[in-house]
């Protein structure tokens, strides 16, 4: 009998169990629907406040226990960690050797078909270095947190020392900053990119006079004085790390350049769907709901089969698999409500809390930097041409043409039930088979229904009846109010699962956590100095 070595046996194993989690991870598919991180530069330490909100959504595989979040250095404390419902997560460090990284354990495991957010705040030291392509200046670089999936949004933003007043001061490289705004006393320049690559790379960084800090590291002795001082044969042994060391350090002399600041990009903020500014314009959440509910109509990606006690949804075959189409997009929220259909067509009350609370998010990060009360304005007056297009249409066609197109707009006035009576009480309303938002109305409370809509071939129905302007308004104001109040079986369950908006802690703190800042990161964080240091990036991933 031949005896196996302990030595052997030991390697063997650990390389069977390697085989064996490389299969496992293989099998899970996962996406990051957005990497939004926030840093505030602490001027009297030169460390930083580093915030993290995590989304991921678990596609297929074994389920998601923990994630580990990479850390710029050795030098970081770990200060909070919170889920989406207010839970307190378990924090450690799980750092090893020279890769530095936090781990945080979900509440629950996180199973295929499911998604999570939550948000980590860490203080990292020794993060404001010395600029070495401008000594006057110091700096730090960033690089936010890359995975082996897509991240469909990643945004960063970097609060500025509170005593720099001109941002025209600030200096960034070759990447551009997006804008810039000013938030709770401080100057913030903010990056956006969309549909990252897996392990696509996005280095950012900001330079500034060294007046605006009261503490920076200066960067030691170079590598190759270091070769030259320890003779010929470290060299030979420390050949890989000097061509790794030479490409850092030829990667960081990158210039900075001064960007133009547009400060109109301060003012309104314009490009919200109407289901955006509906939240803006402070509707209640039942209401946006039915926004929601007509916008997915309008596409044609549902029909509503019942509505007793509640909605049944039926989500139709163009549809089938969730994801947008080339000729009908969908929006985020769309995708998040089709998804809290259950399968037997009802809604699910807390995934469409969720999906009601990430659009809030969404909507309040966008607005970060620009004027709200200009931009509220700016939508009423959207609304107000909404209408003014319906009311001059000088035929019932192009009157019944221009309601639907602009329908969610006309929804968002509160009296929008009495101008349509108005707008149609002389005009027919001239409906399309398309029109499965008026069909949905006409089928489930008009009267006497007459016409029955084909929702799955439009095109193939019959021409439908001209309805009269009287009928047609008080249908559809009908039908918008019921739907407010039965989208699901059970409303202040929806109410009470949407958690409310957690204020912001104030600058002055040392370290912060937003929830107005939603980032996700599953994987490797690299964030460096300045130009001439060398970066520790560490490793993560979901567990």
């Amino acid at each position: 009998m031949v005896k196996l070595r302990p030595l052997p046996v030991a390697l063997f194993t650990i390389f069977i169990l390697m085989m064996f989690l490389g299969v496992a991870s293989a099998q899970r598919v996962y996406h990051l629907n957005q990497e939004w991180v926030k840093i505030w530069i602490n001027p009297e330490n030169g460390s930083i406040d580093l915030f993290y909100n995590i989304s991921i959504t678990l596609e297929s595989g074994s389920n998601i226990n923990y994630v580990l979040i990479g850390q710029p250095n050795h030098d970081f404390t770990i200060v909070l960690a919170l889920d989406q419902y207010g839970n307190v997560l378990t924090i450690s460090d799980a750092s090893s050797g020279s890769d530095y990284k936090v781990r945080v354990d979900l509440s629950q495991p996180l199973s295929a078909g499911q998604t999570i957010w939550f948000t980590l705040t860490t203080k990292v030291a020794h993060m404001i270095w010395e600029d070495t392509t401008d000594t006057n200046n110091v700096g730090m670089l960033f690089i936010p947190s890359w995975f082996d999936a897509n991240i469909q949004n990643l945004r960063v933003a970097i609060a500025l020392p509170p005593s720099l007043s001109n941002v025209s001061e600030v200096k960034t490289t070759e990447v551009y900053w997006n804008t810039t705004q000013y938030v709770d006393g401080r100057w913030e320049v903010y990056w956006e990119k969309s549909n990252l690559l897996p392990n696509e790379q996005f280095p950012i960084g900001v330079s500034f006079p060294k007046g605006y800090v009261q503490y920076y590291d200066v960067q030691p002795t170079g590598l190759i004085a270091f070769l030259q001082k320890y003779g010929f044969g470290l060299f030979v042994f420390g050949f890989f790390i000097f061509v790794i060391g030479a490409a850092i350090v030829v990667a960081r002399k990158r210039s900075y350049l001064m960007p133009k600041v547009s400060m109109e990009t301060l003012g309104i903020r314009r490009g919200l769907t109407a289901v955006e500014a509906s939240y803006l314009l402070e509707m209640q959440p039942t209401k946006i709901v039915t926004e929601i509910i007509y916008s997915l109509l309008q596409k044609r990606a549902m029909w509503v089969e019942s509505t007793n006690p509640s909605l049944k949804l039926k989500i139709t075959q163009q549809f089938k698999e969730i994801t947008s189409t080339p000729e009908t997009p969908l929006q985020h929220y769309e995708i998040d409500f089709l998804k809290a259909i259950r399968e037997d067509g009802t809604l699910d009350e807390e995934k469409l809390a969720e999906t009601i609370m990430y659009l809030r998010d969404t909507v309040e990060e966008k607005m970060r930097g620009y004027c709200r009360r200009d931009t509220i304005d700016y939508y009423k007056k959207i609304v107000a041409k909404a209408w003014e297009q319906v009311e001059q249409a000088g035929t019932p066609e192009l009157a019944s043409k221009a309601y639907d197109e602009q329908l969610l707009w006309l929804l968002l006035d509160p009296n929008y039930q009495s101008r349509t009576k108005v707008t149609f009480q002389d005009k027919a309303f001239e409906p399309s088979p398309f029109w499965l938002w008026y069909w949905y109305s006409y089928q489930h409370y008009h009267p006497n229904p007459t016409y029955k809509p084909n929702v799955e071939a439009p095109s193939q129905s019959a021409k439908p009846p001209t309805i009269p302007g009287a009928d047609f308004a008080n249908n559809i104001a009908t039908a918008v109010e019921k739907t407010s109040n039965n989208f699901v079986a059970n409303i202040e369950k929806f109410a009470n699962a949407i958690l409310p908006m957690p204020e912001a802690k104030a600058s002055s703190e040392p370290a912060r956590h937003e929830a107005g800042c939603v980032c996700a990161c599953a994987a490797c964080a690299c964030a460096c100095a300045c130009v001439g240091c060398a970066c520790a990036c560490a490793g993560g991933g979901a567990r």
